[in-house]
């Protein structure tokens, strides 16, 4: 599934390529290699920040990223994607966010904030969500886990833009190196920009204009509190794919409406500084994280999910039965493609090529799968992109950036499979690797035990000895 280059370029040539710095505007990196956005339920349930989590990031800015891009982290528990994710509601968390920041910066590893709200994407909100309907657009609720929604009133939604505006000013107090906002995915911010699932009919839904109004809203009222040399940059689906589960869906946002929300959050040069391109209008999605789905995992673990929607005891019987789980795991690999490293790069690069036409200083990174250092380098060869985000590569292997250094990517039995059992597990289990087949040993049960062993180890080490 993976296509790894055939390009004849000397590893070294792309060696140094992939570890240059990236200059945005208000902003130096390292080199091209970015953290993706993902975490485990490490904090406190109340949104404080957990100790395991300053070990998590820790981890991979010692294994060598240029950048780490927090995971989802909420401006208000409203906006809560799952519990034990530490949030940036109030200034008392400042504190945490900070040490977060003194942690990485040690090991010269840039780290920006991704500011978040799940609107009616709310896996988990919490108890004190339990009997609320959620925030969105729109009152649909969503199709794929039938989570119940309803449209924010216009007061809602200014309430909405200076929480986001506060968190921005919070995490630049904490000394962090910028924010990222979650454009894309299918959390709130994308379900006001798609015309897939924004249905509304006064100024923020309808054209494209209008339902880029919120998020630009987010951005200037941002701009307001943090100043012009603080880095901000946007992820933003390339295109929606919104009915790859039901055909009858409508599509959501093609790359040319992508191509003109992307105009208006230049903002004349007052706006972003970077785009970050990914694909898929819900969470998880074939294309994001592109990869396989495990019928066995979803039974195992999509239990957690039950209390969530009205939809979930439906999806639950659809995994367990012996021709419905089949049939959504030939779906989802159908919808996926054959393509998983770089999947977003076409995408990116349409964009890029556009966007620069106005501002050559506008940086692209790009998600979707890489762990090799030949793909790397020919979709930053080739225009495609600035730099590339990395998420399960780097969980199966934290240390991928020095392995790029000196070969193409991890040996065979080492490489990330895409298997996504690491995003089952999280609604249950610490955030890890769960391919056993990647672990050395001679026996399952050898091989079972340095996998609990390596899931682990993001509680080591412990706060109290």
């Amino acid at each position: 599934m993976t296509q790894v280059s055939d390009r004849s370029f000397l590893h070294e040539d792309n060696a140094k390529l992939i570890f240059s710095p990236l200059k945005f505007r208000r902003l130096e990196v390292k080199n091209r290699l970015f953290r993706s956005n993902l975490s485990g339920m490490f904090d406190e349930y109340n949104g404080y920040g957990g100790h395991t989590r300053i070990n998590w990031e820790e981890k991979f800015a010692k294994g060598g990223v240029g950048c780490i891009i927090s995971s989802y982290t909420p401006v208000a528990v409203r906006g809560r994607i799952l519990i034990r994710y530490a949030m940036i509601d109030h200034d008392d968390k400042i504190p945490f966010w900070r040490a977060v920041g003194n942690r990485v910066h040690e090991h010269d590893c840039r780290f920006i904030m991704q500011l978040s709200h799940s609107g009616r994407q709310q896996d988990m909100g919490g108890v004190e969500n339990l009997f609320k309907r959620s925030q969105s657009s729109t009152s649909q609720k969503d199709f794929f886990h039938g989570i119940l929604a309803e449209a924010m009133t216009v007061a809602e939604i200014h309430e909405t833009v200076e929480l986001f505006a506060q968190g921005a000013r919070r995490a630049k107090e904490a000394g962090l190196d910028g924010v990222e906002l979650h454009g894309a995915n299918g959390y709130l911010i994308t379900q006001f920009l798609s015309s897939g699932i924004n249905d509304r009919t006064d100024d923020y839904g309808g054209p494209v204009d209008n339902r880029a109004r919120f998020v630009l809203e987010i951005v200037r009222a941002i701009r307001r509190e943090v100043g012009p040399d603080f880095h901000l940059q946007m992820k933003i689906n390339g295109v929606d794919h919104n009915n790859w589960l039901y055909p009858w869906k409508k599509k959501g946002n093609t790359l040319e409406d992508t191509l003109t929300i992307c105009k208006m959050l230049l903002d004349d040069g007052r706006g972003v500084d970077a785009f970050h391109i990914s694909s898929g209008s819900t969470f998880p999605h074939p294309r994001n994280p592109p990869g396989d789905i495990s019928v066995q995992n979803l039974v195992r673990w999509y239990c957690g999910m039950l209390p969530s929607g009205v939809r979930t005891r439906f999806n639950y019987a659809i995994f367990n039965n012996p021709i419905g789980g089949p049939l959504f795991q030939w779906l989802w690999r159908l919808r996926r493609g054959n393509v998983i490293e770089g999947i977003n790069a076409g995408y990116s690069k349409y964009l890029r090529d556009e966007i620069t036409k106005i501002d050559p200083s506008i940086k692209f990174i790009c998600t979707g799968g890489f762990q090799h250092a030949a793909n790397i380098a020919d979709v930053i060869r080739d225009g495609s992109c600035d730099g590339v985000s990395i998420a399960r590569p780097l969980i199966a292997n934290e240390n991928l950036p020095q392995i790029l250094r000196t070969a193409n990517g991890p040996v065979k039995q080492k490489e990330c499979t895409y298997c996504n059992k690491c995003l089952l597990n999280d609604l249950a289990n610490p955030l890890g690797c769960y391919e056993v087949s990647r672990y050395d040993g001679d026996t399952f049960d050898q091989k079972w035990d340095n996998m609990i062993k390596s899931v682990m180890s993001v509680f080591d080490p412990p706060l109290f000895r």
